[in-house]
């Protein structure tokens, strides 16, 4: 588990994924792709009226099929793309929170004409990500982003606690559109925001209570940033455990053994 300190001094606890996953994941997704494309091109073939209309729709399918499958699915699936959903990889913004769709743009368009295959033919994503401590390429490089392993377990777990003014608000919350990059930053700054100064407190905490507004409501009248943020995270996390235990398998009872067979009175004494 590495920490990654972002400009506002905030230290994230992330493991950035490494070189061999995320190959094997762009590996993944390139069979997809080339699947697709193929699958696109004999349909061209079998409509095409001309060899200059089939020219222009082949050039046209290459770059949606370049560009349109990275950039739709990390935009629609929160970072992640089927080869990285296979591998347990995210796209997080390098302040740990989720991408947004300009982020998987510029990603996508740096991969597809300067990357894989791209003027460098690969190499230029695979040097960076060799030379890079957290691991990136290029594309990352330009759009502020990295990738990170999310299937890593944990000895242990920091709990937030539930400020107890706002359970009974929280418990009514609709969490379901919030996402666990943001629940990712939000626990980091909880965790580290007596390390900030006040005006990067001030300014990162509005950040975040923006975000998190828009994924489950603006907070009560006169709360605290702080106490909002901790309340909606708490929250989150009671109710993943009460989960947990609803599918959690009843213990296993020591088994007793059978009773006896009842001994025929004709037979001799054991």
């Amino acid at each position: 588990m590495s920490q990654l300190v972002t400009g506002e001094a905030v230290a994230l606890d992330l493991r950035t994924a490494g070189v061999p996953s995320r190959a094997l994941a762009a590996v993944l997704d390139l069979t997809v792709q080339g699947s697709l494309a193929f699958a696109l091109l004999l349909l061209m073939a079998v409509t095409a009226t001309s060899e200059a209309v089939a020219a222009a729709l082949g050039i046209l399918i290459m770059v949606v099929v370049g560009l349109g499958y990275p950039v739709g699915l990390e935009t629609l699936l929160g970072g992640r793309t089927l080869g990285k959903l296979a591998l347990g990889l995210r796209v997080v913004r390098d302040d740990g929170g989720p991408i947004r769709f300009r982020h998987a743009f510029v990603r996508g368009l740096v991969g597809l004409f300067v990357e894989k295959p791209g003027i460098t033919m690969g190499s230029a994503g695979l040097i960076s990500s060799l030379l890079n401590r957290d691991g990136k390429r290029l594309g990352d490089l330009f759009a502020g982003t990295m990738v990170v392993q999310e299937r890593v377990a944990r000895s242990s777990v920091d709990v937030v606690p539930m400020p107890p003014q706002l359970a009974g608000w929280a418990a009514a919350l609709d969490l379901s559109a919030l996402s666990d990059g943001t629940v990712m930053a939000v626990r980091s700054f909880l965790g580290r925001h007596h390390q900030l100064t006040d005006a990067t407190r001030s300014s990162l905490g509005a950040q975040l209570v923006q975000e998190v507004s828009l994924a489950v409501g603006p907070p009560p009248p006169g709360v605290p940033p702080g106490a909002y943020l901790a309340a909606v995270v708490a929250e989150r996390w009671h109710r993943a455990q009460r989960v947990a235990a609803v599918a959690a398998p009843p213990p296993v009872q020591p088994s007793q053994p059978p009773p006896a067979p009842p001994q025929s009175p004709f037979a001799p004494p054991s």
